[in-house]
């Protein structure tokens, strides 16, 4: 069974039971307005990490991240705090869609709204702008651990490449990789040891565990 079967409400609800600190949540990122609201995302995290263009230290890549993404995966992509500007545009999502990438989550914002709707791609984001990467952004790492920080003193968000990243209406979520594997693993010794494969999904994946 996938993560997608849950809301984002019920994993958070299930991540808090469990003692996290935030439910997973990524605070303030949203649905973009032009998309359905009842567009929803699954998939594995392909982190991005943006710097400010000004940030001659940081590594810089030898290819457009959108191009090394990976098939099924959700690009989250962690940029400085209080940019004005997009970090993801309409050719990036034509260029992830055709690198089968599911969608896209960003801590930061997204510019030419029309373009994602008219390509049916989810994208989340903290908002949009008319103003594009350069010269204020520039993509520095891929695959790499990212934080997305709240505007708050609400706890900070760390995601890693392959964590589970769920986006619906209400919001999105990051389910660490570590903790699926952990259910998958209760549930086949549930069935292998004679359990039914609905009681095992019961009571290692109800709406108050994952």
């Amino acid at each position: 069974m996938s993560l997608a079967t849950y809301s984002t409400c019920e994993i958070s609800d299930a991540l808090i039971k469990l003692g996290s600190p935030h439910g997973g949540y990524m605070p303030d990122i949203n649905l973009i307005s032009t998309l359905p609201a009842d567009t929803t995302v699954c998939g594995p995290a392909y982190t991005v990490q943006m710097v400010l263009a000004s940030d001659e230290a940081a590594p810089k890549l030898s290819a457009h991240f959108v191009d090394t993404a990976t098939p099924s995966s959700v690009i989250v992509i962690s940029a400085p705090p209080n940019i004005k500007n997009a970090v993801w545009g309409g050719l990036m999502t034509a260029g992830a869609q055709a690198r089968a990438a599911v969608g896209v989550v960003i801590s930061g914002r997204c510019r030419d709204l029309a373009e994602h709707a008219n390509l049916k791609f989810p994208v989340f984001s903290r908002g949009h702008s008319t103003l594009g990467q350069s010269p204020f952004t520039r993509p520095s790492a891929v695959d790499v651990q990212v934080t997305i920080a709240a505007e708050s003193d609400f706890p900070t968000i760390t995601v890693n490449p392959g964590d589970w990243i769920v986006g619906d209406r209400d919001g999105v979520v990051c389910v660490p990789r570590d903790l699926r594997d952990k259910i998958d693993e209760l549930c086949m010794a549930d069935i292998q040891q004679g359990k039914g494969v609905q009681a095992s999904f019961k009571e290692h994946r109800g709406k108050n565990k994952l």
